[in-house]
């Protein structure tokens, strides 16, 4: 790793944000600001969630304030300075190109009469994520089938990305552009603010979070990953030829847990000596 900047994209939800079912280290937050305030580091955050709720997030938790802001499932970048977000047009243009021109409005009425599909909220939408909720009692292949041959028929190339939001009982439906991914989304940033592979980290704990575990970028897996997540980004590399990209956070190697900002904070240290060093001056114990 460069050892005088860092690009550093960290996944939020149970990433930085400590809200898992593992406990955080009592200081791993406030050591994790402290570093993110050094002018050689650009802090971006990388999630599934909107602006708005990014923002709640950042205020509820104490976080530092990023640089940059991938959001709303890959689909936005933004640049914040000063406290103003201002989306990246360029990367709306790149992902475009998947929809052929057409817009959110053209593919909601390309599925208006499709009963088990119910808009999210407006919230949740954006000009290139269009986003529905489905009962868990729907027949989901057949569904996403049906939409997949429209799409199609249509000329547009999208992703239909199928989750679950457990504590409400409900499925979840994204149509996106196929690049519109954490994965791409960080590495057309890394390559627009001309950072080098060795240049960024990624943070993830999370199944979304593989593509980018298992790619090229420098990656840390936090202490508080479940075990099959870490299983299938080691499989990943491997597949991939990138284990030396991807390290597993434990808490061995330093005073704190492994879990969350802790983790992020040891996958710092362990890609690069110098950042390694500082931690230690800050008062994190960073041994390899």
């Amino acid at each position: 790793m460069n050892e005088t900047r860092l690009l550093l994209c960290t996944d939020m939800d149970r990433t930085v944000i400590p809200n898992g079912l593992q406990a955080e280290h009592p200081q791993a937050r406030q050591w994790f600001a402290e570093f993110c305030s050094q002018p050689q580091v650009t802090l971006v955050y990388v999630t599934g969630r909107h602006q708005k709720l990014v923002k709640e997030a950042i205020k509820h938790y104490s976080l530092p304030s990023p640089n940059y802001a991938i959001t709303d499932v890959g689909t936005k970048i933004y640049r914040i300075d000063d406290q103003q977000w201002q989306p990246l047009q360029i990367w709306e243009d790149e992902i475009d190109k998947d929809w052929h021109g057409k817009s959110h409005g053209q593919l909601k009425r390309l599925f208006a009469d499709i009963a088990e599909l119910q808009l999210q909220e407006t919230s949740k939408q954006n000009s290139h994520k269009l986003s529905y909720y489905v009962a868990l009692h729907v027949k989901q292949d057949a569904l996403l089938l049906q939409m997949a041959q429209r799409l199609e028929a249509y000329g547009v190339q999208a992703s239909l990305v199928w989750s679950v939001d457990e504590p409400k009982g409900i499925g979840l439906l994204d149509i996106l552009p196929p690049h519109a991914t954490k994965l791409h989304a960080i590495d057309f940033l890394r390559q627009q603010l001309n950072y080098a592979l060795d240049e960024v980290l990624f943070a993830g704990d999370s199944g979304n979070d593989l593509p980018v575990l298992g790619s090229a970028i420098p990656a840390v897996l936090v202490a508080n990953a479940t075990s099959d997540v870490k299983e299938a980004a080691q499989g990943l590399t491997q597949k991939n030829g990138t284990q030396q990209r991807l390290y597993l956070a434990t808490g061995k190697n330093t005073q704190m847990n492994g879990n969350y900002s802790a983790g992020i904070l040891e996958g710092i240290a362990y890609f690069s000596p110098v950042f390694r060093q500082q931690l230690k001056q800050m008062g994190v114990c960073c041994e390899q």
